[in-house]
């Protein structure tokens, strides 16, 4: 069984492993996962070292939590942490109200944006059942932007649901915290400007974040992380591959944060790839271990579907990379000059 280090998310000891294990795979984004390959997925995280695991029950519609739960059930819950999300209410509906959703194969819910202490309770109740669990490690106030992903140049409040986020989601997860229920809360959003707004706001622990702290971005290295690390919050890594590109490199029709990468994003990662290529390093490794050289990331959170695709990540995160490939990039202009390097 391997062993990986293990950073802090709260100042009380909370502790979570560098890589962790994304739950959207468990959710049958994109496309269905048996539910064994699922289960096994998880296993194997385990007998690697991973000891942190990110859901959601929006995530399938409850697919990745019932999954997950089923899977720990054999696992040391008090070697593992989990983290999950509050903001999404999943209402039943009728099989022929069922419309085609990223989930592949979702049982018939829809889910509705509801940040109320009521909702939000009611909410922690289904993720506790759901994942068989008497405690939930870890939870995040969910997409309060509504989940829009944001092109150069849109405006990141088009839709905001920061007041009614904080006025009733937090309090509640604040509370809960206070309580001993939850260790740790945060923010789980597809984007960083809003999160400029959250770290004033209230005392979060952490927050996940979507990509938007990258290999191929930057942008929230001078205004958000400085304001992470005077208030003490963390950062999680989610979509460490910009949603495609930076597994697939500068191929066509790659994706870029969930969208047909434009001319320029190809380009700057035709460069990156290079790079990596000349270093002998993939350039996913290098994608993947990018984040952690700044010393408030704590976790990047790849997801997986099967042990195949989980292996490849483990691969990816152990590959030796030299000093003198982050040098290059730093010289090529390639990574912000202000970006701490790995190593």
């Amino acid at each position: 069984m391997s062993k990986m280090q293990t950073r802090a998310v709260t100042a009380q000891g909370l502790q979570i492993t560098t890589m962790g294990l994304g739950g959207t795979g468990l959710g049958n984004m994109y496309r269905a996962t048996d539910p064994a390959v699922a289960h096994d997925t998880v296993y194997a995280a385990f007998d690697n070292g991973l000891r942190y695991f990110d859901t959601a029950p929006v995530y399938g519609f409850g697919l990745a939590e019932t999954r997950l739960g089923q899977a720990i059930q054999t696992l040391p819950r008090s070697e593992i942490v989990i983290s999950s999300k509050v903001g999404y209410d999943l209402v039943p509906i009728p099989d022929s109200e069922v419309r085609p959703v990223l989930w592949d194969g979702a049982p018939p819910f829809r889910a509705d944006f509801d940040y109320s202490r009521d909702a939000v309770m009611r909410s922690i109740e289904g993720s506790l059942k759901r994942l068989q669990t008497d405690y939930i490690d870890m939870l995040a106030i969910h997409d309060p932007d509504e989940a829009i992903h944001f092109q150069p140049g849109e405006d990141p409040y088009a839709r905001s649901r920061f007041k009614e986020a904080m006025e009733g989601a937090y309090s509640t997860l604040d509370d809960l915290r206070s309580q001993g229920v939850v260790k740790a809360i945060g923010v789980g959003i597809n984007q960083w400007q809003m999160l400029s707004d959250f770290v004033e706001a209230g005392q979060f622990d952490y927050f996940l974040v979507a990509g938007r702290y990258t290999l191929l971005e930057q942008e929230p290295l001078a205004t958000l992380f400085p304001a992470c690390e005077r208030k003490g919050t963390k950062i999680v890594i989610g979509g460490p591959y910009n949603s495609g590109i930076l597994v697939t490199g500068p191929v066509k029709d790659a994706t870029f944060n969930t969208k047909i990468a434009p001319p320029a994003v190809l380009d700057r990662v035709a460069r990156l790839h290079a790079v990596c290529e000349k270093h002998n390093v993939p350039l996913p490794a290098a994608a993947l271990q990018f984040p952690l050289g700044h010393k408030q990331v704590v976790s990047v959170i790849p997801g997986a579907r099967s042990v195949a695709e989980l292996e490849q990540n483990l691969e990816f995160m152990r590959w030796p990379i030299p000093t003198a490939l982050w040098s290059e990039l730093r010289e090529e202009n390639l990574i912000d000059p202000a970006a701490p390097l790995p190593g």
